[in-house]
């Protein structure tokens, strides 16, 4: 960023606030001396406003390699699994019982056997279909495997709160990732892999690493000893790790925050997105504003409903100019995005409600233009098999040249489910409201709302048994919840 200044005489508090920053600022009992006296004063805000919008510091020297789908993403994982001589963290949402996952149970096994203290984090529902008879082979090899949020009878709306994060540190080397593990991202059955992207970091940030794995770890059981990681340098780059937690909104707000400071380009790319009101209107007024906005989204999704609910979100982004392509392959699941070629977030959170309000993410944010260069490289080589989706002339229908491969339906997750249907009832809402005219895409969308709706009435008329008892559960349930919790409370 270039420093920027105000004619002192034209805005006063302006200058008082500029003239606070200037002021050398106390570091804390641990907080280190940071030598910010020939920084420019846009640059301090920026970096103020980025770690207290993310929750997270920025932490110097590191070195951040860019892993592009299975193929570089698993060598290099399984490569620093089998180096592992004191610790290992493994934490991922989705862990299937196939080729790719039983090499990851023999390396995460043969460590173990050989005293290297390994931590296995699995999410309930995402290895819903993964037999007890995997996590058992670990736990006979000497790997400790815990479980992330099981249904509770005293916590029933827990469920929908899951553990999405993608992440593997291997002693002082650490993974972040939108990968989980499975045979769909090295290609099976003849079928492409899945696009995916993942780092590779070395260097003071691993730290944070493993303190946001414990604190997953600890919400699964009882706290784990904190193992030693070193923090020596390994490079110059500046990474932030942000893990985020239920209601804690704090990648929600880095990413608007990043949409509204980009001067020249942000380019996005997603697998599930269905962006919230506002988020939406920041990119159409980035784009207002003259910013090179790009959405780069799946053309086939393994959730059905993902695409359409996308797809009902393109209008106002193409008519405020922003740019949407689709992916011409089997499945894009990375999530990225990177601005003015110098800001680049790389993790497991996509662009909607269930990743900034519900899950447990993980994710980081590099500043470093060389890093950044690599990043619109790789997602310029990905605009090579998209399709580009456009407007009409007159604005009145979409329209994509090329036909996208389907897929068959796979399981979702119940956040994937809520944030669709956040996107179903903002929908639903505008045609009720009449607050913007909806396209064709989002006529489909309406229509299957209305659809459903006119179900549920028929139901409640001619079967008023089958709504009243699931509903009666339901509120009987969350009682018992509340009057336990309440009871705890008052003991």
């Amino acid at each position: 960023m270039t420093d920027t200044s105000v004619p002192e005489g034209r805005d006063p508090i302006g200058r008082r606030i500029i003239a606070s920053l200037r002021r050398p600022r106390r570091a804390g009992p641990a907080e280190p001396q940071r030598a910010s006296s020939n920084r420019p004063i846009t640059k301090i805000v920026a970096e103020q406003l980025l770690s207290r919008a993310a929750g997270a510091q920025s932490v110097e020297g590191n070195a951040v390699d860019l892993l592009r789908d299975g193929a570089e993403n698993y060598p290099a994982w399984l490569e620093a699994i089998a180096a592992a001589r004191h610790s290992v963290d493994f934490e991922n949402y989705i862990i299937r019982n196939d080729a790719t996952g039983q090499r990851f149970a023999a390396a995460l096994g043969e460590r173990a056997r050989a005293g290297v203290t390994v931590r296995v984090l699995y999410d309930w529902f995402g290895c819903l279909t993964t037999p007890r008879s995997y996590w058992r082979l670990l736990h006979d090899a000497g790997v400790e495997v815990r479980c992330f949020n099981r249904p509770r009878l005293d916590s029933p709306l827990e469920f929908l709160s899951r553990n999405h994060r993608k992440s593997l540190r291997a002693d002082n080397v650490g993974f972040v990732a939108g990968l989980c593990v499975g045979d769909v991202w090295t290609g099976t059955a003849g079928q492409e892999p899945w696009r995916d992207t993942g780092i590779r970091l070395r260097g003071p940030a691993v730290q944070d690493l493993a303190a946001a794995f414990g604190q997953s770890w600890a919400h699964a059981g009882a706290a784990a000893p904190r193992v030693a990681v070193g923090a020596d340098p390994a490079g110059d780059i500046p990474v932030r790790v942000i893990g985020s937690r239920p209601n804690t909104m704090g990648l929600y707000r880095f990413d608007q925050l990043i949409a509204g400071i980009a001067r020249r380009t942000l380019w996005l790319t997603d697998a599930y997105f269905v962006g919230t009101t506002g988020y939406v209107r920041t990119l159409c007024d980035a784009a207002r504003d003259g910013v090179d906005v790009r959405l780069l989204v799946p053309g086939a999704s393994d959730l059905p409903v993902a695409k359409a609910l996308s797809r009902a979100g393109y209008r106002p982004l193409l008519e405020a100019g922003c740019r949407v392509f689709e992916w011409n392959g089997p499945m894009l699941h990375a999530k990225t995005a990177v601005a003015d070629g110098r800001w680049v977030r790389i993790g497991s959170s996509n662009l909607n409600l269930a990743s900034w309000i519900s899950n447990w993410e993980l994710d980081v944010t590099i500043e470093d233009e060389r890093f950044a260069a690599q990043l619109v490289q790789m997602y310029e080589q990905d605009l090579q098999t998209a399709t580009e989706i456009v407007l009409e002339p007159g604005g009145s229908r979409m329209q994509a040249e090329g036909a996208v491969p389907g897929l068959p339906p796979r399981r979702g997750s119940p956040g994937r489910l809520a944030a669709g249907a956040a996107g179903l009832g903002s929908v639903v809402g505008a045609a009720i409201t009449s607050d913007r005219a909806l396209g064709p895409a989002e006529a489909r969308v309406a229509a299957a709302g209305g659809l459903l709706l006119l179900v549920v009435a028929i139901v409640a008329i001619a079967l008023p048994r089958l709504l009243t008892i699931p509903l009666a559960a339901i509120a009987g349930s969350l009682a018992m919840t509340l009057l336990v919790r309440a009871w705890r409370k008052r003991r």
